[in-house]
């Protein structure tokens, strides 16, 4: 599924984030950059031992935050690492759109056109398929609407449940 916002696209995909060809791809990190299992487990054995040597000079980092690495040898050029609320911390809402907001705002000050996102804080950390959806699509369609150099923002899904949890979320996003 695909939406025109300002002149650019939002896309929903269902595969492997890691196979994604975007400039850059979004981990679901942990406070301390571990790339342990989930999207992060993924990025580390496809990208290779890189990563995770560029996370910890750059690690710790708060819940909302974002940080940049290289890509190893993923086909995308950077990994943007964003930390997602765990379920039952508090504000976990407010805290998932800044992990999105600052993931976008990276992607912007290093000039990339492209991103994309894996569901963020749907795994592990236990944060419900559709409340993620209705916070990660409405900011970054509203980001879309506002001065950004991007062009293509990506949601690739894991699984057929999440595709069409965020297909169902966009499309009453998109109505209104």
């Amino acid at each position: 599924m695909k939406v025109d916002v300002n002149g650019k696209s939002l896309e929903l995909l269902q595969g492997d984030i890691t196979e994604m060809d975007t400039d850059c791809i979004v981990n679901a990190a942990n406070e301390q950059l571990i790339l342990g299992a989930g999207v992060a487990g993924a990025i580390r054995k496809k990208g290779g031992p890189t990563i995770q040597e560029e996370c910890n000079k750059l690690a710790p980092i708060k819940v909302g935050e974002a940080v940049i690495t290289g890509a190893g040898s993923l086909k995308t050029k950077h990994v943007i690492h964003a930390v997602g609320p765990r379920m039952g911390e508090g504000q976990e809402e407010e805290k998932l759109r800044s992990a999105t907001l600052n993931s976008l705002r990276l992607a912007d000050k290093y000039n990339l056109k492209s991103i994309s996102f894996p569901a963020i804080s749907t795994g592990v950390f236990g944060f419900p398929m559709d409340r993620c959806a209705k916070v990660m699509l409405s900011a970054a369609l509203e980001y879309l609407k506002g001065p950004t150099g991007l062009e293509r923002v990506v949601f690739c899904l894991f699984g057929e449940e999440s595709f069409k949890t965020f297909k169902e979320v966009l499309s009453e996003l998109t109505s209104r």
